[in-house]
């Protein structure tokens, strides 16, 4: 292989169709790690991961997000505490829908800077040497690296990709779900906040497009309510229940009751 044909083709020389597969691969795996790990874990403490499931999210968050699990636990339950007030860092009541749809990874960041905000919510996540060294302080290397391995193994075609998986988080997480699930969609119960849910088949996000049933029953590890409703993060989670690497803490009942699973004990 010629340097011409590795910068055209890469390591593997797919095809664009095939680039297409792995690049939609990549950004599910992100996707589930948000919903699972970063959400339904971190921020609620609706199940247990085993280590090993653990370590992994954080490896492929940092590889793809460079996004530091405290910073994001923390500013997702500070929109739980304060949502649709002027507390609320993403809402689409307070700031406006095309402000969070189109700039929602710039409130993010902005949000991120109150330390105080940081230092209330934050705490209970991850604080090992891994997190500490390396996570939490070298953020935007994982994704340099993530741009070294594309161009490495697809060429010139590699910075596509990198470019799609550096949009996919803050646009389908910090855009449309905090915009568009705070703004249109169906409602299964009249929470105070204004939470929709977007569609009943929680596929491209993972899930998180029950957003209606989450801010009603916000540390249930099941999104999905209604018969027609599907969750496909929760189809993950059950997978990592079957290989024992994961245990639900609990579950939300239709009657708005619940049904504890394991102790309230830190995840």
């Amino acid at each position: 292989m010629t340097v011409l044909d590795w910068l055209d083709q890469g390591l593997l020389a797919v095809s664009w169709l095939q680039l297409l597969a792995i690049g939609l691969v990549a950004t599910h795996i992100t996707i589930v790690s948000v919903t699972i790990y970063l959400h339904r874990c971190q921020s609620h403490g609706a199940l247990r991961l085993h280590p090993v499931a653990a370590h992994f999210f954080r490896f492929w968050l940092w590889l793809t997000t460079g996004m530091v699990t405290r910073e994001w636990v923390a500013v997702h339950r500070c929109h739980h505490a304060h949502c649709e007030t002027a507390l609320d860092p993403h809402s689409p009541r307070v700031l406006g829908i095309h402000t969070v749809l189109w700039r929602g990874a710039e409130l993010y960041r902005q949000a991120i800077r109150d330390t105080a905000m940081l230092e209330r919510f934050g705490a209970g996540t991850p604080s090992d040497w891994l997190e500490r060294r390396v996570y939490s302080r070298f953020t935007w290397q994982g994704v340099g690296l993530l741009l070294v391995i594309d161009l490495a193994l697809f060429g010139v075609r590699g910075s596509t990709l990198w470019a799609v998986q550096m949009m996919w988080i803050p646009f389908l997480a910090a855009g449309v779900i905090n915009g568009l699930g705070h703004y249109l969609g169906y409602r299964n119960y009249d929470c105070k906040e204004a939470a929709t849910n977007i569609m009943p088949l929680g596929l491209l996000v993972g899930g998180e497009e029950l957003h209606n049933n989450h801010h009603t029953f916000p540390t249930s590890a099941k999104l999905s309510v209604r018969w027609f409703e599907f969750d496909m993060g929760w189809g993950y989670i059950r997978l990592l229940q079957w290989l024992r690497l994961a245990s639900v803490r609990q579950m939300h009942r239709r009657d708005r009751g619940w049904r504890q699973i394991l102790p309230k004990t830190r995840a």
